[in-house]
């Protein structure tokens, strides 16, 4: 099977691996689905283990919708995929910002914001300028919009409305614009397999999320900060980085590293991922709204686009920037 595999072109070795993604989510959703058909008969089990079972669904949704994103992306071509995540960071940017009401004199800077900053940042990583994809919102952006927002001439609240636009901004435009700039990137003997590249880091990072939710509902214990999330604790944290670590690194032969690198790298990934779930859990209870969208989602909950992708927020401009110091790619 191995020896099939590589003597398929790269173009054809991902859509393999895209085909095995399909059939193995087919094969769980279409088992979950079946289960909650179940019968009834311990009322206070079976309920318990239908909101499990409803849990795991709704992450299982998350890892379609990713899986989804990247084949279009993939099959579409880099260009499209960029655009493709820059509609992505838009409506995540939207979300963020209606987290907390704006005033007349915000208007100007989010203008700038959605319509200039996010299309040139973007635009940025379609041209492979990565010297300058990498400073231009941290520098450039992060002093013009409170330039503009003075000279909208509105100074009430004036540090806490910039601090949160320029936090959006960050997260949400500057930390997903390094998703598709992985597919950039140039490794010897690597070429046209970025794609593969891509799937690894969101494959490590969904994999800690997933695995330290099902180990934290299992394993009930009081969570480390309860007042950000009642699910986070040290042990299920560490667990999650080490399952998701270990398979990464075991997936390392369809990524430019070695085993030890990939552990590495996943390490990085998966760390960087959960710190930035929880910081987003943070800015939620922060806000103090608790849905988003329809009154039965979460703001930045199972159903909203920002908590799909958060984590992957965090994770993708670490990780960009650890294999391409690291690789010199």
């Amino acid at each position: 099977m191995n020896q099939f595999l590589r003597s398929l072109s790269p173009t054809q070795q991902v859509a393999a691996l895209f085909l095995i993604i399909f059939g193995v989510l087919a094969v769980v959703s279409a088992t979950a689905f079946f289960l909650s058909f179940r019968e009834k008969r311990n009322p206070v089990h079976d309920a318990a283990w239908q909101a499990e079972l409803a849990h795991f669904r709704k992450l299982l949704g998350t890892t379609w919708f990713m899986a989804l994103v990247f084949w279009i992306g993939w099959a579409l071509g880099e260009t499209v995929a960029t655009v493709l995540f820059a509609l992505i960071s838009f409506f995540a940017l939207r979300e963020f910002i209606t987290l907390s009401p704006t005033r007349r004199g915000d208007h100007r800077s989010l203008i700038l914001a959605f319509f200039v900053v996010l299309p040139i940042q973007f635009w940025l990583v379609a041209t492979a300028r990565f010297d300058l994809f990498t400073v231009f919102i941290p520098v450039y952006v992060f002093l013009a919009i409170p330039v503009t927002s003075a000279l909208a001439n509105d100074p009430s609240q004036f540090l806490e409305r910039n601090a949160k636009l320029q936090w959006g901004i960050m997260v949400c435009v500057y930390g997903m614009s390094h998703v598709p700039a992985l597919l950039l990137l140039s490794f010897p003997g690597y070429e046209g397999k970025s794609a593969f590249l891509v799937f690894f880091l969101v494959f490590v990072v969904q994999t800690s999320v997933l695995v330290q939710h099902l180990i934290s509902r299992r394993m009930q214990r009081a969570p480390f900060a309860p007042n950000v999330s009642r699910s986070f604790n040290w042990t299920s944290w560490a667990i999650g980085i080490a399952v998701a670590s270990l398979v990464g690194a075991l997936f390392s032969f369809i990524t430019p590293f070695r085993f030890g690198q990939a552990l590495a790298v996943s390490v990085i990934a998966c760390i960087s991922g959960s710190m930035g779930h929880l910081v987003m859990k943070a800015l939620k209870r922060d806000r103090g709204i608790p849905n988003w969208g329809r009154k039965d989602a979460g703001v930045t909950g199972a159903n909203g686009l920002l908590d799909r992708v958060d984590a992957l927020c965090f994770a993708a401009p670490i990780f960009f920037h650890s294999i391409r110091w690291y690789f010199n790619a």
